[in-house]
């Protein structure tokens, strides 16, 4: 199931946002949203988002400072800005800085806001596709072996799942040890 991560520094701009994705995508979709930047990469390094969304004006940092950390922790996630700005200077820096798919004014257009979000989920869908078949490609190559392959699907799946503590016993290490 697709997963969209939303950070807004307004929880009734969150909820609004909320509100029209599930009018327009209904239930295929999973979303969480935040309004503290802390939470949304905390977040991200739990778990794997196909398509982020963030404010551009946001007291702690900008939607592009954000999203420029969003793309170090998490490269495939498709990244959108939403903005009551039309500042094309920030406009730019959004795409260059953050590689910004899509930035969306305030107030946003309904319609185009679902057309945009499955745009960005149809663009993570193939990206994961697109890194898939690479790594097919070096393992048929022998530049990877099969157990690499399968390490590199399984932790683009969930982040973290093959990153194992080990115990002094050999024992696996639980998260709170």
């Amino acid at each position: 199931m697709p997963k969209i991560l939303l950070l807004d520094d307004e929880p009734h701009v969150l909820s609004a946002i909320k509100r029209s994705l599930r009018a327009g995508l209904g239930t295929e979709v999973r979303i969480e949203e935040t309004v503290a930047p802390e939470v949304a990469l905390a977040r991200l390094r739990e778990a794997v988002f196909d398509v982020v969304i963030s404010d551009y004006r946001m007291p702690l940092m900008t939607g592009v400072e954000f999203l420029s950390l969003v793309r170090t922790i998490q490269p495939l996630a498709v990244r959108m800005v939403l903005s009551a700005s039309s500042d094309s200077e920030a406009l730019m820096r959004a795409v260059n800085d953050a590689e910004v798919f899509r930035y969306v004014l305030k107030p946003w257009d309904e319609k185009d806001l679902i057309g945009h979000v499955r745009a960005a989920l149809e663009r993570a869908d193939q990206l994961r596709r697109d890194v898939a078949l690479a790594e097919v490609g070096r393992y048929e190559f022998g530049e990877i072996s099969a157990t690499e392959l399968e390490r590199r699907r399984l932790e683009a799946l969930e982040p973290g799942l093959t990153h194992v503590a080990w115990g002094p016993n050999g024992e696996v290490l639980g998260p709170e040890s």
